[in-house]
């Protein structure tokens, strides 16, 4: 069970609600991938002030989207008005996913050894972490009209529009991937803490991640251009950055080097751009960098 946080408030301040139900849902169905399981159904909860006919459409829109990108069903919910508790405007989400896995096929932190190659699998952006410093250091104090004006560190992109990108949701293509005998050893969504604080996840006790950092300018695969430009507007050292945002990376896959082949031809099939981003080392369950 899961949010969408302080996402939601970027949304109402921008009046779009149709992308925060991907979010929703992105954020529970890639949790319970990870240990190997397939999302099967999904239920939400609307807490709203004031219940608004053409916002709840649009945020449902967005939920159903999202069940339907990850292969699970949307079952139910729950809608709640809040008069005098909530101002008329404001409303939260949260999301409730049932998966399931045979015990045999389980995957985590038991089957990772030393040597094992960690893939990557790209972000859209920043997802839905780390929007409490996204708002304070690049929407305070902005009208909604210079939120939606293109800008050239973004490629040409809206504050607005790089913002509330959906969060990419993994789980149909990695379920499918699994379900086509992917020899994957763990995963790790990568949320809330950023990489140093969820790869350890997928680590087991006596296992250290080595995540290759790059140079100044930052990791060595690409990253979508607002996460540099918030860390940049923020004045995060590296350290901090890996510990706040996802840095580029939504989802890390453990396999051992013998199968990366395989599990990046099986990767690639459901259509996504897997890169390697580090490899596993003798050590005591902690993400390093070099």
């Amino acid at each position: 069970t899961d949010g969408v946080g302080t996402k939601l408030a970027i949304a109402q301040l921008l009046d779009r609600h149709d992308t925060v139900g991907e979010d929703l849902v992105a954020m529970c169905v890639d949790d319970v991938v990870p240990i190997g399981a397939e999302p099967l159904f999904f239920l939400d909860y609307v807490a709203i002030g004031k219940l608004r006919a053409e916002h709840v459409a649009e945020i449902v829109k967005g939920i159903a989207e999202g069940c339907k990108k990850s292969g699970c069903a949307l079952v139910g919910g729950e809608m709640a008005e809040h008069p005098g508790v909530m101002n008329p405007d404001d409303y939260d989400l949260a999301g409730f996913v049932v998966g399931v896995v045979d015990r045999p096929k389980m995957i985590g932190p038991e089957k990772v050894h030393a040597g094992d190659v960690i893939l990557g699998l790209p972000s859209s952006g920043i997802h839905s972490n780390g929007y409490s410093l996204v708002r304070k250091v690049a929407f305070e104090g902005k009208t909604v009209e210079e939120l939606n004006e293109p800008l050239a560190e973004l490629g040409g992109e809206s504050l607005a529009d790089a913002v509330l990108r959906p969060t990419t949701i993994y789980a149909g293509g990695l379920v499918a991937a699994l379900h086509a005998g992917a020899p994957i050893h763990a995963m790790a969504h990568i949320t809330g803490g950023g990489i140093t604080e969820n790869l350890n996840r997928a680590l087991p006790a006596d296992i250290d991640a080595v995540v290759y950092r790059g140079g100044e300018d930052g990791p060595a695969w690409d990253m979508p251009p607002v996460i540099p430009y918030m860390v940049k507007a923020a004045g995060l050292t590296p350290d901090e950055a890996y510990k706040t945002f996802n840095m580029g990376v939504g989802m890390s896959i453990i396999c051992s080097p013998e199968d990366k082949d395989e599990v990046v031809a099986k990767l690639e099939a459901e259509g996504f751009k897997p890169f390697v981003m580090g490899e596993c080392v003798p050590g005591e369950g902690k993400v390093t960098y070099r």
